[in-house]
């Protein structure tokens, strides 16, 4: 067994096989650009390198940065995680030439199936069903255009090196083509330092599910079921599964058998993914294999318990594997939410700054529960904009499929995230849409369900009125803490009301409270009551109360007329009046939005790319104005309507932040 590893990695992933590394007893070496200097797991291992500036491709990117690292460590072994040289054939070579193993499988297989072009006519060969497309290499943007026709619309466009929804673009006529092509090579040349493309059939109706392999040097291939990665946005995954709800036993045994056919055809060895895309007649066509660790390995791991890190350092020192195909099983079900530093109400764009709260819900497990959370941040650290915008991996485990979904709710409530902008209202307001715990979900989910984008989660009135009895509660003790205060008016006895009037979600409910010394009975102007009981104290960010018995969870701030309640992914303005003030309150102005139709604003914090017109110029509805990119994407901005330009603020290399502008129109 080796006794230092270097990864050659960051963030979650590398704090992740440092664990299962030092498990094994084995020292670990990380290394680390300018932006991670401080970064968890720099903290977390032996020894920690530094490579070079933030961009990747400065630094963890670069083959001889990370081999100094190796020569100067003395690593016997590097374990590349996922993205950046995970699946470089030339680094895996350089490593090979260097004497030093590669925790993962041989460059031969990389270079068969890292490249999606040669993986395709590949998987053709072998027998694997494929998806109808184009596996040449494309000139330009006009060939691109023919071949979609050639096709049939939809298509897809990807980079054949591609990987984590980079360099992928759906088109369903001939512009969407013609832009999508050139995005695509541009975003793939910035990721992956390959600008190689390739267009296939887009399936309507589809479902993204992928098989887990795990091979040995000794010829053992096996297959550890699927995973459901259908929850999707601009082609990344946001929420995935294990099993899946979709496959039935024959299906997921055929996906299984080939799925390890293909990784035997090219001699494949270590933990790798093999994906399909599923219609909804269980028709399955291969998409892609990926030659590393995928970040949904956890729900796998979850149900099958098997350390996949583990057996790929075991894999890599030569090990045979210690289970046969018929040790695998399914055993309960997994769920993983992938929180981001992106902004759910900005159409998910990214987010940086500095986490000022990150309180995750504690770990645990037992017999009927998992709560499992693989990060790489802490709180008071930085989200950087020059990587991947993922801060953690939440994932719950439990026997059924109803109840992991209850698991993940709850630990996302208790998910406290400040500082940045991100998706937890999201996944929260996923966890409880009908569609998905039916389980009847595509990869159109969220393009169907939130076309207009996410404005955040709308609340059944039950749910409202056990949030109206909360607050009320918590008022309660707020006023008694505030009576309590000495100094405040002589020769005065402060009286804390029964009475009063809370607005939240459009709605008004008069209540009245009684109180006890174990908790509160809130009574509703229709005769109901909700019985609330808590431990909450003014000032604490996280309410975890009763509410006739059944846990409710909120994050709490307060302010000058109520509380901010964020629940189940439902951000709240509450306001706790007496019924004087209620009558009054209806007098007020409403405050109005300033006008900023006339001006275009950065969505993100980010680089501008390229400035596609000038003063003076007259543009029409979609035109392209600008492209902005951050955390590996690029941003096309368009005008919304037709209008001439009046005033340019940026230029190309800016770096803006959200919300500054960026040109002005007449």
């Amino acid at each position: 067994m080796f006794k230092k590893i270097l990864i050659a990695n960051r963030g979650e992933i590398a704090c992740r096989v440092i664990k299962s590394a030092q498990k094994l007893g084995i020292k670990t070496v990380a290394v680390y650009s300018d932006a991670d200097r401080n970064a968890l797991h720099v903290q977390m291992a032996d020894e920690a390198v530094h490579i070079g500036p933030s961009p990747a491709n400065q630094s963890y990117i670069v083959i001889d940065k990370i081999m100094d690292a190796i020569r100067q460590t003395g690593a016997e072994a590097v374990h590349p995680g996922y993205g950046f040289l995970s699946e470089n054939m030339k680094f895996a070579e350089a490593l090979e030439a260097a004497g030093v193993a590669f925790i993962g499988p041989p460059s031969g297989a990389i270079e068969a199936m890292g490249d999606k072009i040669t993986s395709k006519k590949l998987a053709k060969e072998a027998g694997v069903s494929t998806v109808p497309g184009h596996m040449g290499l494309i000139a330009d943007a006009e060939e691109a255009v023919k071949i979609s026709k050639e096709i049939g619309f939809p298509v897809m466009i990807k980079a054949s090196a591609g990987g984590g929804g980079k360099g992928m673009r759906i088109a369903w006529n001939d512009q969407e083509a013609r832009e999508g092509f050139q995005s695509s090579k541009n975003e793939a040349a910035a990721s992956f330092g390959d600008d190689r493309i390739f267009i296939e059939k887009f399936v309507t109706q589809p479902r993204h599910i992928e098989i887990q392999v795990l091979g040995d040097k000794h010829g053992n291939i096996l297959y550890l079921n699927e995973r459901e990665c259908s929850i999707q946005r601009r082609n990344q995954k946001v929420i995935e599964e294990a099993p899946s709800p979709f496959l039935d036993a024959a299906t997921r045994k055929a996906m299984g058998e080939q799925a390890v056919a293909l990784s035997r055809a090219v001699d494949y060895c270590s933990a790798g993914t093999v994906e399909f895309i599923v219609d909804g007649d269980r028709n399955f066509y291969f998409l892609e294999m990926n030659t590393r660790l995928q970040v949904e390995h956890p729900v796998t791991e979850l149900i099958t318990g098997i350390d996949l890190v583990e057996q790929m350092i075991r894999v890599a020192a030569g090990e045979k594997l210690a289970l046969t195909q018929d040790d695998i099983g399914i055993n309960g079900w997994a769920m993983e939410s992938r929180l981001y530093a992106e902004d759910p109400y900005r159409g998910f764009l990214p987010s940086i700054g500095r986490l000022t709260r990150y309180r995750p819900p504690a770990e645990s497990a037992s017999e009927k529960r998992i709560i499992r959370n693989d990060t790489g941040v802490y709180e008071g650290g930085e989200i950087s904009m020059f990587y991947d915008p993922m801060v953690a991996k939440l994932c719950t485990w439990a026997p059924d499929r109803g109840t992991a979904i209850t698991a993940m709710r709850e630990a996302l409530d208790e998910f406290e995230v400040e500082g940045i902008g991100h998706n937890i209202p999201f996944l929260s307001a996923v966890m409880d849409h009908p569609r998905f715990v039916s389980g009847n979900i595509t990869t159109a989910f969220i393009a169907e369900e939130y076309p207009e984008g996410f404005e955040g989660a709308t609340l059944q009135e039950p749910t409202l009125k056990k949030l109206a009895a909360a607050t009320a509660a918590m008022h309660r003790v707020s006023e008694i803490r505030q009576a309590r205060v000495s100094g405040r008016m002589s020769n005065h006895e402060r009286h804390v009301g029964e009475d009063w009037v809370i607005s939240l979600g459009g709605q008004d409910f008069v209540v009245k409270i009684h109180a006890d010394h174990d908790g509160s009975d809130v009574e509703f102007a229709d005769g109901s009551r909700h019985r609330v009981m808590s431990n909450w104290t003014p000032g604490q960010s996280l309410a975890d109360l009763r509410i006739d018995g059944a846990r409710l969870v909120a994050k709490v701030s307060q302010n000058a007329t109520g509380f901010r309640i964020r629940h189940r992914g439902a951000d709240l303005a509450v306001h706790v009046r007496t019924p004087r003030i209620f009558e009054l309150s209806k007098h007020m102005i409403e405050k109005t939005p300033p006008d900023t139709s006339r001006l275009l604003l950065c969505p993100m914090p980010g680089l501008v790319v390229s400035i596609a017109v000038e003063v003076g110029f007259e543009v029409q509805d979609g035109q392209i104005l600008c492209t902005v990119e951050a955390m590996k994407m690029e941003n096309v901005l368009r005008a919304e309507k037709r209008g001439r330009i009046a005033k340019i603020n940026a230029k190309p290399g800016q770096s803006m932040a959200v919300d500054e502008i960026i040109m002005e129109f007449e």
